[in-house]
């Protein structure tokens, strides 16, 4: 344990109809915790289980001290999962790994010495052999290529439930909505850049089978716009509605004003002239102020509810131990 007598490392596992793999998992990672000699906590946060995982937590708490767990009213996402149990979280290095015995514990003590030792403020696992059909290895192939460009983060595998992270980096950034796929990227734009990846082993699904459908692909792309968004205007959605809206209706102001002086310059010197309403750029140009009004007003309006808005994260819980 180290000297300011806080716990080494909290295993925060979110989970839902996990029941058969719990008992497994708690025992590997008190195996390892044991060998290692380190102090410990597991926090299981259940996301609404309907299949008795919350029992089998129970009796787990029984057998294990280091057992703490949150329990959900309903189904969350995963998400929030994280976001309560890292509330909750105490160690002075923080891990996140499923429920589902894919994740192997023992890549616990090499993670943390980087982070302990060799200064990464976060870790993140990288599957480099995974036992995934095609089907999901590929469209992740591209979506971790497109989030690398996006972010400027070198890293192979932005979704791997394996991660490790100094407890300043996990008090530090607010993860909600679909979110838990983006944490690298919430770390890196909360100021801590130093992030690192290591190889780790992805093991195939023992018990039950995936959670997540196609789906989560198309929410993929459009969280990652929303946290690249929220990362720089999420503070200020002014500057960007307000700044587009500002130049659109300035081109349109400027284009129509064009326009009229070019009549009446025209009109006064006799010239051929078109009507203002026969141009289709007198219209573009009404559009563009129109639209421009619009955008400034959704960042005002962004402002107050920004400034207004008390804390988001509300979730029903309805038991703890």
């Amino acid at each position: 344990m180290n000297s300011n007598n806080r716990l080494d490392i909290s295993v925060v596992v979110p989970l839902y109809n996990e029941a058969e793999s719990l008992p497994e998992l708690t025992a590997w990672i008190d195996r390892v915790i044991k060998r290692e000699g380190l102090s410990c906590e597991v926090i299981f946060v259940d996301d609404g289980s309907t299949d008795g995982s919350w029992d089998v937590i129970e009796s787990l708490k029984k057998e294990y001290s280091f057992v703490r767990a949150i329990g959900f009213m309903r189904n969350y996402g995963k998400s929030a999962a994280l976001y309560c149990g890292f509330e909750a979280a105490e160690g002075e290095v923080v891990f996140t790994m499923d429920a589902d015995l894919q994740d192997s514990p023992d890549e616990i003590p090499e993670m943390r010495r980087m982070i302990l030792e060799e200064g990464y403020d976060m870790v993140s696992g990288w599957k480099k052999l995974r036992h995934d059909p095609a089907g999901k290895r590929w469209p992740s192939k591209f979506f971790n290529a497109t989030a690398r460009v996006v972010s400027g983060i070198k890293l192979h595998d932005f979704n791997c439930g394996l991660k490790a992270y100094r407890l300043k980096v996990i008090k530090s950034i607010e993860v909600y909505g679909e979110m838990h796929r983006y944490i690298p990227i919430l770390a890196k734009y909360a100021g801590f850049r130093n992030i690192g990846e290591k190889v780790v082993e992805h093991r195939a699904r023992k018990f039950g089978h995936s959670k997540f459908g196609m789906e989560r692909m198309l929410k993929g792309y459009l969280d990652l716009i929303t946290v690249t968004f929220m990362s720089h205007f999420g503070r200020s959605p002014m500057y960007f509605f307000g700044g587009l809206g500002t130049l659109m209706f300035l081109f349109g102001g400027g284009t129509t004003i064009w326009i009229i002086a070019t009549k009446l310059y025209k009109q006064f010197h006799a010239l051929p002239l078109r009507p203002v309403a026969d141009q289709p750029m007198f219209y573009l140009a009404m559009l563009a102020v129109v639209l421009g009004v619009m955008l400034f007003l959704a960042g005002f309006l962004g402002e107050l509810i920004n400034r207004a808005s008390s804390d988001r994260n509300k979730y029903l819980i309805d038991k703890t131990l």
